[in-house]
């Protein structure tokens, strides 16, 4: 009887064990993937506009063009572009553009977002 009772708890040790080295066994082989990024059929595009939306599940941005951005009263921003992306993959990317302006900034100075105070330094 004392043989039966072994043998499960060496099993379940084993099994333990197992469980335990399956993140180490997952995380090297991560680290271990090779991406290829094949950008021959892209189609670049450029926008000055960018809507952001979100649902619970995902969140989407619209890229377009102004063509006059300076325009007062109505104008139509025609979209070109719609991007989908699940919340885990915008929080990526707000940390690449994050680090990518930052470096941006370092190299060439701080970016004004504001028009008014763009024109305004200008001017000065």
């Amino acid at each position: 009887m004392a043989k039966k009772d072994a043998e499960p708890a060496a099993e379940t040790k084993a099994s333990e064990a197992a469980v335990a080295d399956a993140p180490a066994a997952a995380a090297a082989a991560q680290a271990q993937q090779t991406l290829i990024v094949d950008d021959s059929n892209v189609v670049a595009g450029y926008a000055n506009f960018c809507r952001v939306s979100s649902t619970p599940e995902e969140l989407i941005l619209d890229l377009g063009l102004n063509p006059n951005p300076y325009a007062t009263g109505e104008v139509k921003v025609p979209v070109t572009q719609r991007i989908i992306m699940n919340h885990f993959t915008a929080k990526r990317l707000l940390s690449a553009l994050s680090m990518a302006l930052q470096r941006h900034e370092q190299a060439f100075g701080v970016l004004e977002t504001d028009v008014r105070r763009r024109v305004k330094r200008q001017t000065s």
